[in-house]
């Protein structure tokens, strides 16, 4: 068994800034990720961060990955496990991770869940054909393995994720046809919105996807009009030829683990669903496990990265 005052699930934008934290107070760090790269989905965001110089305000994400591992790497009081799966967290802060097909255990004094959340899905006819991705997805293959998803894409969602990952595509070459949002107005920041309008793609507010259609992957997809009950208008459908439908349509926090460990969750529908109680250092209602990032709630990563901090200095603080 391994012994560490503090372990850190998740190497995230949370994962890295509350690891560096609780290091800088000398305390014995675990920093554990189940791939084989810091930054979590830093290394995929090419774009610019907005917000304050303090969270690396007009650094692209891919930079602030490289600068926060950097940093971390430095501390000779944390051990970085990668390509390593948290399985459950049991009794007395006994981490369960699977590591080279080996099971293995940590006693940690205190835990920060960090390990964000997974994209959701959108159900329509044939959402399971090739050519059916999630904007993360789609992402990685761009920006980590320079790869591009189709040439003609249907978007579907126009908040940032979908505004951001549509003019990427652009950038790489890829001709995005139309982003549909299901809501009467864009989710998104209005720069987004007008950087891919000035490209001359167009956005369908009030509209979403009837269905897909291929043979044995995606060729085409029809697109529908809502009214304002949220229910599809008959006769106004489009027909667009498109070999990629790429869904931005919202994330929801990876809370299982939270689940397992008991801690008391709640639902939240503005932070992507259920999420731990916490108190405002961000320990849950299991006084060792503690929370930061996404799987608190969905928001931006500048907003993962405070509480990232502010977790790692109340593990840390708590131990007396």
């Amino acid at each position: 068994m391994i012994n560490t005052q503090i372990a850190i699930i998740g190497g995230g934008p949370a994962g890295l800034r509350a690891a560096i934290a609780a290091a800088q107070t000398g305390a014995k760090v675990i920093l554990l990720d189940n791939s084989d790269h810091l930054g979590g989905q830093l290394i995929k965001q090419t774009h610019m961060f907005f917000g304050s110089q303090q969270q690396f305000a007009g650094s692209r994400g891919i930079d602030i990955a490289t600068r926060l591992a950097t940093e971390l790497r430095q501390f000779r009081n944390v051990q970085i496990m990668l390509e390593t799966t948290a399985l459950g967290i049991y009794e007395d802060g006994v981490l369960l991770v699977e590591q080279d097909d080996k099971v293995r255990k940590i006693k940690a004094e205190r835990i920060i869940v960090a390990i964000g959340a997974s994209e959701r899905m959108l159900a329509f006819p044939n959402n399971d054909l090739p050519g059916v991705y999630g904007a993360g997805a789609a992402q990685t293959l761009m920006n980590v393995h320079g790869v591009r998803p189709g040439h003609r894409v249907l978007m579907v969602g126009a908040g940032n994720i979908g505004l951001i990952v549509t003019y990427q595509m652009l950038q790489a070459g890829v001709r995005v046809v139309g982003i549909v949002e299901a809501a009467p107005t864009i989710g998104g920041y209005l720069v987004h919105a007008a950087k891919v309008r000035r490209a001359g793609v167009p956005i369908y507010t009030s509209y979403t996807v009837k269905e897909a259609y291929g043979n044995g992957a995606v060729e085409g997809a029809v697109i529908w009009q809502l009214d304002e009950k949220w229910a599809p208008i008959p006769g106004t459908e489009k027909d667009l030829a498109v070999d990629v439908i790429c869904l931005a349509v919202g994330l929801s926090p990876l809370s299982d683990l939270l689940w397992q460990a008991g801690c008391q969750m709640t639902h939240v529908p503005e932070l992507g669903g259920s999420v731990a109680v916490r108190d405002s250092l961000l320990c849950t209602t299991n006084s060792q496990i503690y929370i930061a990032g996404d799987v608190a709630g969905v928001e931006e990563a500048s907003s993962a990265m405070v509480e990232g901090q502010v977790a790692g200095l109340g593990a840390v603080l708590s131990l007396g």
